[in-house]
Order: structure tokens, then sequence, then C-alpha cells
């Protein structure tokens, strides 16, 4: 089969036939399958709360600064809320249909990609496969995946830095750049890397891959320390500390083995090119797509490493550097799916069998794993089997939208609950907890105080009594706690709401 050369057409390239969206639209129903949907998990806690606040301001009276500021900076609500409003669906429904158009739209972009990176069509639709099947991989010491088993702004952001990348490929810059601006405005953290690489590969694209002979550490050298930051508190560094990924010196032998073997098989593979340039059976893109992302994670990697360990840069972490990693993993996968495809796979279904349907079946166990006591799909309109879910649900419908909530600060990481995020799923204000308020107050400073003072508020929460609910009451105006089944209801207490595994009762 002869290459596509640089200069052919874009058409040529992309043959968005029919027969090839269907084949995305199949592959997307698979990821969704392997990686599972739970809206307000973890994140959405507050991504879902912002949506449904914007589209009813009179929700959360009490605690909408601890999602509100940051979200002043990114238009993901404002479109969401207006997608409601546009097509008068659900927001259940539309938060569904938005999520499987940004898996599909990202499965796209990969797809894109491996059209100018590989000739052979085995090698594109592995490369796309395989980012399919790990969609939910753990990163290494930056606790995200490539994709989130909810509506995510990085889903969204990386969609478009992947059309970015494939714009730079084909020497569309305004496109590039436009499509980049879409994606500050999604994600502003999110498309800053993707700036970083798209610079590194349109460099990449002027000098000839021969001329590279060593990595320019030079480089490495500029970081973006423009901003001027407040002194830190000390109930912000106690925030902080809920984040480990915030701390390298604090991560496992193998998460700095997965910050390095990428770069040490990207080197390896580079290598590898160069003595085949000359050959002309690769494609034009993938050299320099390959020594882009090589220099992209050295760069990303001395700079995040200078930003994380002195502390005299400690306010700079919440701005998260080492979730470069995110990318440079996404491409990492990228390329080696195709490769795999090329020699390994070519054609033959059985060996497409071998190697997807272990891959993509240990991927689905891990999901059931992490979320054993939830529905793999929670598809709107489908009762919750989850108990906490089901307590959640009755507050939404049975409780006033002014009232304020306390339960347990670390209630997300207790058995069966699962991550689900009060807020998101029950609309209504709580006192701040220790899981996911914890990491809002690292990024927003002056919520810090506030959230230690809630949280210390509840400390020992297994063991309150009636005066511990009373003076909750009266120092923030809690009117409703949620208890385990077993516990006794206090005085000045009654529980309407009970379930095998919680109560809701209201505070007199």
């Amino acid at each position: 089969m002869s290459e596509p050369s640089q200069n052919s057409s874009t058409s040529s390239l992309e043959n968005s036939s029919v027969a090839n969206l269907a084949l995305l639209a199949a592959l997307t129903v698979f990821a969704l399958l392997v990686m599972g949907y739970h809206p307000g998990l973890e994140d959405d806690a507050f991504y879902l709360a912002a949506i449904k606040r914007n589209l009813n301001p009179a929700l959360f009276p009490h605690d909408a600064e601890f999602f509100r500021l940051q979200f002043q900076a990114t238009i993901f609500d404002k479109v969401v809320a207006f997608s409601v409003r546009l097509t008068h669906l659900p927001l259940a429904w539309t938060v569904f249909l938005l999520q499987v158009v940004a898996i599909f739209l990202l499965l796209h972009g990969c797809w894109r990609i491996s059209r100018r990176c590989f000739t052979q069509p085995a090698a594109q639709w592995a490369s796309v496969t395989t980012v399919a099947a790990l969609l939910t991989l753990p990163l290494p010491g930056i606790a995200i995946s490539l994709a989130d088993q909810y509506l995510h702004p990085r889903t969204l952001a990386t969609a478009a830095i992947l059309a970015a990348i494939v714009a730079v490929l084909d020497r569309r810059l305004w496109v590039a750049g436009g499509l980049l601006a879409v994606a500050f405005a999604i994600h502003a953290i999110m498309a800053g890397f993707g700036i970083s690489f798209c610079a590194f590969l349109f460099w990449n694209q002027r000098v000839p891959l021969r001329r590279h002979s060593s990595v320019p550490l030079a480089v490495a050298l500029v970081l973006p320390l423009g901003w001027i930051f407040e002194p830190a508190s000390d109930a912000w560094r106690q925030a902080a500390a809920t984040r480990g990924f915030y701390y390298p010196a604090h991560w496992h032998w193998y998460e700095w083995l997965g910050l390095i073997a990428p770069l040490i098989l990207l080197y390896a593979y580079w290598t590898f090119l160069k003595r085949r340039e000359r050959s002309g059976s690769d494609s034009e893109a993938l050299p320099p797509l390959v020594c882009s992302l090589l220099y992209y994670g050295l760069f990303q990697t001395a700079a995040g490493l200078l930003i994380m360990f002195p502390p005299g840069l400690e306010r700079l972490r919440p701005f998260e550097p080492m979730r470069y990693l995110h990318l440079l993993y996404l491409l990492f996968f990228l390329v080696a799916g195709g490769l795999m495809g090329r020699y390994v796979l070519d054609r033959r279904v059985y060996r497409w069998l071998l190697f997807f349907l272990p891959l993509s079946v240990g991927m689905f166990y891990a999901q059931r794993q992490m979320y054993p006591a939830s529905a793999h799909l929670e598809l709107p309109g489908v009762a919750p089997q989850n108990a906490w879910l089901q307590a959640f649900a009755w507050i939404r419908q049975n409780t006033p939208l002014d009232s304020l909530f306390a339960l347990n600060p670390r209630y997300m990481t207790l058995p069966g609950e699962d991550y689900h995020g009060f807020r998101a799923l029950a609309e209504r204000s709580a006192l701040a907890d220790y899981e996911k308020d914890a990491g809002m107050a690292a990024r927003v400073p002056r919520l810090a105080p506030r959230w230690l003072k809630e949280v210390n508020a509840q400390s020992g929460w297994q063991n309150f009594q009636a005066a511990d609910y009373q003076r909750l009451k009266q120092d923030f105006g809690v009117t409703w706690v949620i208890l385990f089944a077993q516990d006794e209801p206090q005085e000045a207490m009654t529980c309407p709401y009970r379930n095998g595994r919680l109560q809701v009762c209201r505070l007199y």
C-alpha cells in the first residue's frame, strides 16, 4: 500500500465514510460498556452541582462557593445548562448524551491522528481500540484516568486538543489555534498541556528528523512562573495535604516507574524511526509526533518536578503540572496500539480477540471492584440500587431547597457509598467534606479556613450525641443529618426516611 504524502488532500486522509463513523460509534458503545457510567461520581460532585445551580439559582444557598468560584473560569457548566434549555431534555438525559458525544469525539480525534501516523487500516483501528479499552486506566501519581465515568470537561477539552493536533499535522495553524482556544475555555489546565505539545509538534515538523541529535534541554528551563500568589495559610496546607498527587516525593516506586517508562519507550521507538527514515515505509506524520511526544514529556517532567518539589512554590501545586501525563499517556497508547496492529495483530481476528478480550475484561472487572455497590451503568430513569443514592433521591424530593445537611465528612469513602457526591445528587447544601471539598479548598485558598472549620466541627462523627448535633445547628444552621440505620435517633430529632443502611433525620 502506498504512503499518503504530506501534501495529499485532507479529504483523502479523512475518508469519513458512513462505515468508519459506524465503527467509531460501535467503539464508543464498547468504551462505555467497559468503563461504566456514574453521574455525580467524584469530581462530578462539583460539575453536576454547578450545572444544576445554573439551571436553578435557588439551589445551594449555603455552600455554592465550594464550586462557584472555580467555575468562573470555564464555560462547561454554562454550555451544558444551555443545552438543557435548548433541547428541553431532562438534565439526566442531556448529561448522558453529552458523555456519549464526548467519548465519540475523543475516539474520533484518536482515529484521525492514527490515519496520519499509520497507513495500514489494521494499525489505525488497533490504535483507536486500544485507547477505547483503556479509558479508565488510572494514570500514575496524578489521580485521574484517560476519561471519566461521567461527563467531565477534561474529556471535551481533550477531544478539542486532539483535533488541534490533527490541524497542526495538516499545517492548518489557524484552525489549531481556534481549537486550542475552545479547549482553554473548557479546561484551562488541560489546554495548557495541549498548547505545549502542539508547539513541540509544530517545531518538529519544521526540522528534519535526522537533525535531532539530542533533546534541546535548554527548552526545559522555560517554566510558567508568571503568577504572584498570596502566602499560604495553615488551613490551606492542611487542605493541600489531602491531595497526595501534590507531593511527588511521597509517590510509590511504581508511580515513578509510570513516569519514566513511557519516556524510555518513546526514545527507543524514536531511535528506531531514525534508522528507518530512508526506507519510506512509515507515514511522514509518525516521526514528528513521536519526537514531539518525547520532547513534551521531558520538558513537562522537568517543569513539573521543579514546581512540585520546592516548598517556596507550594502555591503552584494546585495547577497540577504533573497532569501533563494525561495527554502523554493518551498519545502513547495511541502509538503503541497502532504498532501492535501493524506488527502483531494485522488482519487476523483471533489475534485481535486474544489481545483485546482479556484487556477489556480486566478493565471491566476493575471498574466493578471500584464501585461494587452501584449499577455499572447508572442510566437516566433507572432507580438506583445503591442505598446512599436512594437516600439522596428521597432528600431531593422531600426536603426544602434551603436545607443544610451534615453527614460523615468522609462519607464518600465509606463502604457502599462508591464515591458519589451528596450535593450533585441530593441537590441540597451540606457542610464541607474531607474528601472532595479539600481539593477545592486547595485550589481556592480563601475557602480553606471555612473548609477546616466545618470539617473539624464534624470530627468524631461516629460518636456524636444529641449535644453535638445541636452544636452543628447552633453554629452553622444545620437542619438535617444523615445517619446509619442502626444509629439511635437523638433528642430533638425525627427521622422520616430509612432504608436498609441509612436514615435521614431532621433537627428541631
